[in-house]
């Protein structure tokens, strides 16, 4: 099913999806930190994502590309599209994927479009069902793009050919 890649053989592009400020409060006053979640892709099937928090922001997004790179997984691509319709769930973000025909393009939000785009997926229909918290939305598209399975894979798990599949 899904194996663990090792990123360092792949030629991965970086992406920043959002670099937010929080804040803690202590008994002195208020600690400020920034957390900053980054997508890591090489544009032809394989995408990881990573979160990073550090008092400074390049820290935040140096720790959040090294954990991008430990969470690379390879997505089931039907030419330059998905091979379903897919809906991934995280918490509270659902995030509904549908393919979509040469010549269409990506048309989805920042945050989903940064995941699909690093992913190597150049047509796709997307929309965000439920949360729009950052962090949610990039954890549900890559449970959604997780579960997706190609007409051989699931040709192979039934013990079936693609044509008895089709028809």
């Amino acid at each position: 099913m899904v194996k663990k890649i090792d990123a360092s053989t792949l030629d991965l592009q970086e992406k920043n999806v959002v670099v937010k400020r929080v804040s803690k409060t202590v008994k002195g006053g208020r600690i400020a930190r920034f957390t900053a979640i980054m997508v890591v892709g090489d544009g032809a099937g394989h995408v990881g994502y990573g979160l990073g928090k550090a008092a400074e922001v390049p820290e935040a997004i140096r720790k959040a590309i090294e954990d991008a790179k430990k969470n690379v997984i390879e997505v089931s691509l039907k030419g330059n599209t998905i091979p379903h319709q897919v809906i991934g769930e995280f918490g509270a973000g659902k995030v509904l994927l549908i393919p979509a025909p040469e010549g269409t393009g990506v048309i989805a939000g920042g945050t989903v479009r940064a995941v699909v785009e690093m992913a190597g997926i150049k047509n796709i229909r997307a929309k965000c069902l439920r949360s729009s918290n950052p962090t949610n939305v990039v954890k549900a598209t890559f449970e959604g793009l997780r579960s997706l399975r190609s007409a051989e894979e699931v040709a192979k798990m039934r013990d079936i050919s693609v044509e008895a599949l089709k028809g």
